[in-house]
């Protein structure tokens, strides 16, 4: 049951502007030259939702877009889409743009290339779990035999074997919002839209969805774009991630990247607190190797966490410990006193 085809839908969001009110596109050239939101709304009674964005998603990637509330981030999951139309810019994905697509494209694509995940569960309550499963498909006109064999591939990929015939108001919220990955994942769709999926999950299950959808990434290989307004689960999930504040990004990059080096005190200020052992990596912090190095006992792989590398070096005799790349060639060396020196910030 799974697809097997390379994903080639990347998303590119190219000077991307929404403002609401009745002579927006009037309002665009003033978001240009830099007019804040607030004077917007309170010289022209037009609200700035998004100015200017401009952001790369990668196919087969996860892109975090984080955000607090009012920052625009929901305003901008429901572009790709087109849910909301935009005053200005592009969405293309697979090189097409969304935003020049005519009704009977548009529905095609929400219907094959695109699938979404709400904070909410949006289940159908009168329906039981394998039909809340196959609606998407049902909506496509897959024969009913196809329907249940992807739909129940994807419940007990999601965990949820033996419950194909429980309704909602019988399933806690973390089954209900399995349901709804499963029906996501039932349609098939190369683009996986999840817009704060897990914020109404209790921590616990909520760190347990994050895992589930970790695991089948690996094997799905879709892009997806996940909105969330918390930044530990925007740094445990994304490849890349993009931060919103009043319509606009911030910042964008890696965990690593913004944890290192945040753009400005409002970003600093967020990851202050952020366990950076979990974020970093070796090779942000190792020592160069001269030509013909030859490691000497235990090594650390590229792209090991620090906590997992310190691990390895607070047991091991020599002080320095070489990293090596995924061929077994030593690239660097790290010692306890770089790796720890790492993790925590300066005083």
């Amino acid at each position: 049951m799974v697809d097997g085809r390379t994903n080639h839908h990347g998303i590119e969001i190219r000077h991307l502007s929404k403002i609401f009110g009745p002579d927006a596109r009037g309002m665009v050239a003033l978001a240009e030259q830099g007019m804040s939101k607030t004077e917007m709304l309170q010289r022209h009674g037009h609200v700035l939702g998004l100015r200017n964005i401009n952001i790369s998603m990668a196919a087969g990637d996860i892109q975090v877009i984080m955000g607090l509330s009012g920052s625009g981030k929901s305003t901008l999951i429901r572009h790709i889409n087109r849910l909301i139309d935009p005053t200005a810019g592009e969405v293309l994905i697979g090189g097409e743009d969304v935003v020049k697509m005519g009704p009977r494209e548009l529905r095609e694509f929400r219907r094959h290339k695109t699938a979404m995940v709400f904070q909410k569960f949006a289940l159908l309550p009168h329906r039981n779990v394998l039909d809340n499963a196959v609606y998407g498909l049902e909506m496509q006109g897959v024969p009913r035999a196809k329907q249940v064999e992807a739909a129940m591939h994807w419940i007990e990929r999601v965990g949820l074997t033996g419950f194909e015939r429980s309704y909602p108001n019988q399933l806690s919220g973390g089954m209900q919002q399995r349901v709804g990955l499963a029906r996501a994942l039932a349609n098939d769709a190369p683009i996986l839209l999840m817009d704060e999926a897990f914020s109404a999950l209790d921590p616990l299950i909520r760190m347990d969805m994050q895992q589930v959808l970790l695991g089948l990434q690996k094997e799905i290989r879709k892009t997806i774009v996940f909105i969330t307004h918390d930044l530990d689960e925007a740094l445990r999930l994304g490849d890349k991630i993009a931060i919103l504040r009043d319509g606009e990004v911030i910042q964008q990059g890696t965990s690593q990247d913004i944890v290192l080096n945040p753009a400005d005190d409002y970003i600093a200020n967020f990851v202050k607190e952020v366990n950076r052992g979990r974020v970093i990596r070796v090779d942000a912090v190792m020592s160069p190797v001269e030509p013909g190095y030859r490691p000497n006992g235990a090594s650390i792989a590229c792209g090991t966490t620090l906590e997992d590398a310190i691990r390895v070096a607070a047991y091991e005799p020599v002080t320095d410990v070489a990293v090596v790349s995924p061929s077994g060639e030593a690239v660097g060396t790290v010692n306890l006193r770089q790796l720890a020196g790492a993790v925590v910030t300066r005083p």
